[in-house]
């Protein structure tokens, strides 16, 4: 089933969607004048994946990273919070990233930087359909890379990139931002659970202190292994604050209570 503008984001409805298949052109090297262009005065949301690959690179708790680093605005149209970098206070809205030599933390860098100048958009879910991405071509009038002689496909593309790995990554932050709750795009999480959604997708130490600080490990039966893996590996914790997610904000029963905890709920 082909996509209306009406399912993406305005700021890319008149974008020039691709096919998985339809090559475009696109090469970005250090000698093309507009190096580095693309880094300033530009919004760029952070994935759950990209926030904790910036915070151990840069040595810090993701909650030092987001106190540093990031801004999360607050509007009425947002139904879950989003993470956006925080550019330079200065005139130029640069990344504090980048270096002369390009990227200062290229192999790290985030989702929406890989996939420049391809944009990507999730149509909101609807019931017994599983959304299927769609994309966009990014033509800024500054970027030279559009005249490069190399030819792509998405699929090629995201390959180069190497974006496959963070995306399997976050498949269950996918299904949570999708969920057929949101169906009809009235429904809203009080205070309360949009606190537990930014915590558990974004300030991961903040979602280790409360697994492990709190009595949930008291009320929860954990397959054997987890809790020492949700100790110590970042990525396990990670997907199992998505998995957590689907019980805390959509009562999803995907974490077996203690007889103990049920016995006293």
């Amino acid at each position: 089933m082909s996509q209306t503008t009406m399912d993406v984001p305005p700021d890319l409805a008149d974008k020039r969607q691709l096919s998985d298949d339809e090559p475009f052109c696109f090469g970005c090297r250090p000698d093309l004048p507009c190096f580095t262009r693309c880094c300033a005065n530009v919004n760029i949301l952070l994935t759950p994946v990209d926030v904790l690959r910036l915070a151990r690179r840069l040595e810090m708790s993701t909650t030092e990273f987001l106190d540093r680093h990031a801004l999360i605005p607050i509007t009425k149209d947002l139904r879950l919070p989003v993470v956006m970098l925080k550019m330079s206070d200065d005139e130029s809205k640069r990344c504090s990233f980048v270096t002369e030599k390009g990227c200062g933390v290229y192999e790290d860098r985030p989702w929406s930087c890989r996939m420049y100048p391809v944009a990507m958009a999730v149509p909101p879910a609807r019931a017994g359909v599983e959304p299927k991405p769609i994309h966009f071509l990014l033509e800024d009038d500054f970027c030279e890379g559009h005249g490069e002689p190399r030819k792509w496909a998405v699929n090629e593309w995201r390959e180069d990139q190497d974006v496959a790995r963070s995306e399997e990554l976050e498949a269950g932050f996918r299904e949570i931002v999708s969920h057929p709750w949101f169906i009809g795009g009235e429904r809203r999480l009080d205070p309360k659970r949009l606190d537990m959604f930014f915590t558990a997708c974004y300030d991961l130490d903040k979602f280790r202190a409360f697994v492990f600080e709190s009595t949930f490990l008291e009320r929860f039966d954990l397959e054997p292994g987890l809790v020492e893996s949700l100790r110590e590996d970042d990525d396990a914790l990670l997907r199992f604050g998505f998995r957590w997610l689907k019980l805390a904000l959509f009562g999803e029963p995907v974490l077996p209570m203690k007889d103990s905890a049920r016995r006293t709920a």
